[in-house]
Parts: structure tokens; sequence; C-alpha cells
């Protein structure tokens, strides 16, 4: 199977080096050629342009930032997608809409690509010890196929449905993260004005029954001077809003997540934006000692 990987930022560049201890070589690429250069050393094939990447690849995968990036690469006129060959498969493991996804599959089922939406979840060290879960809609027959490639990379591949499916949980996952991410963050807070330090708060409080799991780690992370970025702010920012457009279209609305969206919006603006998404708790503490 030829396999060609399109994404090598914070999550890409680990899900690629796990390819590689499996499958050899495969073909990368990414819009800043640094990190192929890295890849290239360990036996990947650098390529030139997204159509030489895809030209003769079985499977593409695609883990880029937004929509707009898959769209840039893949869909646009001198996109990967028309440069495919006919019955190759394209996974698509960036976090989108599910609209964004449908629309993937329908380009691509026009030239005889097959298509299957597997977002994951995970952040950067899950990503490089092939952790990740992948939530993957799709033919039965086409996940199937490349479920092995999949867990290479990742602990979990779980068949979530029809195309979209894997899309449309993924968005509900991190709506939560987010979410619970300002809840733990104001709840520190308060507690440091309620008497307590705020290393007891974050070495206990995620102790808790009630507590998220994930804040064990992103209080560990926050309790140190200087915090490594495992998943940015911005595009957190990116996935609330897709969440909050999603939910005005199903005409269910989502009060907390607009308020959440609000926030992560400003501390964007303020200069957080590549910060890991657990800088929020900096942030609203800033806004909090500015009153």
């Amino acid at each position: 199977m030829n396999i060609t990987f399109i994404g090598l930022g914070i999550m890409g560049r680990g899900m690629a080096g796990n390819l590689l201890t499996k499958y050899q070589p495969i073909t990368v690429f990414n819009r800043s050629p640094e990190p192929a250069d890295d890849l290239a050393t360990s036996g990947a094939i650098k390529a030139g342009s997204v159509r030489e990447a895809v030209s003769n690849a079985d499977l593409v995968i695609t883990m880029v930032s937004t929509p707009q990036v898959v769209e840039t690469l893949m869909l646009g006129p001198e996109g990967g997608l028309k440069g495919m060959k006919t019955g190759a498969l394209w996974v698509d493991c960036s976090t989108v809409d599910p609209g964004f996804s449908r629309r993937c599959y329908q380009e691509s089922d026009q030239l005889g690509i097959r298509f299957l939406d597997a977002p994951v979840t995970g952040t950067k060290p899950h990503a490089e010890a092939g952790q990740l879960s992948f939530f993957v809609g799709g033919t039965t027959e086409w996940v199937a196929e490349v479920e092995p490639v999949l867990r290479v990379m990742g602990q979990n591949v779980l068949h979530m449905g029809p195309v979209t499916s894997g899309s449309a949980y993924k968005m509900l996952l991190n709506v939560m993260l987010a979410q619970s991410m300002v809840v733990f963050s104001e709840t520190v807070l308060l507690g440091e004005k309620l008497g307590f330090s705020r290393n007891f708060l974050l070495d206990n409080l995620p102790k808790a029954p009630v507590i998220a799991p994930f804040t064990k780690f992103k209080a560990e992370m926050m309790k140190a001077p200087e915090q490594e970025t495992h998943f940015p702010l911005e595009l957190m920012l990116k996935d609330v809003h897709l969440a909050n457009q999603m939910a005005y279209e199903k005409h269910q609305p989502l009060f907390l997540a607009k308020i959440t969206e609000a926030l992560y919006a400003k501390a964007n603006q303020d200069g957080w934006s590549r910060s890991d998404f657990s800088a929020i708790f900096n942030w609203l503490a800033g806004a909090q000692a500015g009153n």
C-alpha cells in the first residue's frame, strides 16, 4: 500500500513518524518544508507539491488545522483530490464540521475516490506515542481496509456510522472539553479567593470524582512556569465555533458554548492563540486581576 500523509503540524508529525515504523516508505507533504525534511531523514519521501504527494497513493491521510486548509490542499483547482488515482482512499483526520465532511465525500465520489472522515482525540504526547483514538465515519468495508494503518497511530478505532458521523462526534467531545477547561479554571480562581493556594487546588481538585479526568494532566501543565503547546488555543476556538455553527443549523441552542466561544475568542485576540488551550486559565486570571 502506497501511503501519503499530508499535514505535519503538532499532531501530524507524530502520527506520520509512527507510520514510518511500520510502513516504509511513506510520502509526506507539508506547506512549510522543515517537518518533511526531518521525516525524510527517517525514511519518508518528501513531495514538492500536494499533487506530487498523492499521484501514486493508494491511501491519502490528511491532518491539518481547519476546513479552509483542507479545502485549499485537497478540493481547490490545484488540490490533491483531482490528482488521486481512481479507487484510492482519502482519510481526513482533521477536525472539521460534518457539513464539510459531507462535501469532501461528495466531491471524492464524483471522481471515483473513496472517502472517510476520521478525526482523532488526543494531544501531542498521544500522537507521538501512538495512543490516539480515531472516530471514523464511512462504509464498513472501507473502515476495515484502513483500520490496520490507523492502529499504528492509535489505540482505538471506533466506527461511528456513515460518513460525517466521525466529525459530528468529535464536535461533541471538543465542545465539552473547551467548556470543562473554563469551568476548571474559574473554580481554581474562586478557590484562591477563598484562601486555598493555587498549588493545593491544582493538586487536589483533579482527584475529585466529579472532575473530568483530563484536568489532572492540564493541572500539571498549569503549574509549570512555561507550558508546552499540545493543542493550540486558536484551534480550540475554531472547534467551539464549528460546534456552535452546527448547533445553529440543527436549531439546538448551546448557551454555555456561546459564552465559551466568546472567552476563547478574547484570549485569542489578546495574544494566547498559539499557547495550549489550557492557557485560558492564565487569560482568565489576568482578566480577573484587571478587574
